[in-house]
């Protein structure tokens, strides 16, 4: 079974771009779309409450699901990884259009959805931990905890994702799309990556080697 499937976040939105990219697509490789889903809803709403939720639970194995981007399944990192992991257990596919993915149930898309679940994972676990440890610490030395008037938090929602923010910028990915899918602002990942350097070239040259 192939699926189509649309989300836009408003009742102002159109579904008519998205189901003409997906069609076209689908034209150019020879793919007939059986079922569309389409939904208005917010990404950063759970699968488990969108229509998307229903089609993850009745998604058979070779099933393929079509849909423009990946943002259009999840507004969050977490999220959209999450799915994914459960597409690819099942042995289902996604191809999305605009960003080029073509998630299948061959090992190699197996490995990769698991290595971004996992990644994303610890992120947000090393997130949660260094807050309860930085709040502990601050309690235990008697300190008031928040900051000071006037003073900047030296913390970020997006410690721990410096290897993946790093790997998305050597991709070209702009701003925007990795505040959307590490669903936080754009200033938050500005701040990020100027903070810790990360489009400096001695930490561009450090990951290459890295992934080399």
């Amino acid at each position: 079974m192939t699926y189509g499937y649309i989300r836009v976040s408003t009742d102002r939105q159109t579904v008519e771009n998205q189901r003409f990219e997906i069609q076209e697509f689908a034209k150019r490789n020879s793919i007939s779309v059986e079922t569309w889903i389409e939904e208005t809803a917010s990404g950063t709403i759970t699968p488990e409450h969108r229509e998307l939720g229903k089609l993850l639970e009745k998604i058979q194995k070779g099933d393929l699901i079509i849909c423009s981007e990946l943002s259009r399944l999840g507004r969050s990192l977490f999220m959209i990884m999450s799915i994914l992991n459960k597409l690819m257990e099942k042995g289902a596919r996604v191809w999305t259009i605009k960003d080029g993915y073509r998630l299948g149930d061959d090992i190699q898309s197996k490995v990769l959805a698991f290595a971004f679940g996992l990644s994303a994972e610890i992120e947000r676990n090393l997130i949660s931990q260094r807050t309860k440890e930085a709040l502990e610490r601050k309690k235990a030395e008697g300190q008031k905890l928040g900051r000071p008037l006037g003073t900047e938090n030296a913390s970020s929602k997006l410690d721990g994702a410096e290897l993946g923010t790093t790997i998305m910028l050597l991709q070209g990915i702009s701003i925007n799309r990795i505040a959307n899918l590490y669903g936080v602002h754009r200033k938050t990942v500005q701040k990020f990556i100027s903070k810790r350097r990360l489009d400096s070239s001695e930490n561009i040259t450090r990951t290459l080697q890295l992934l080399g």
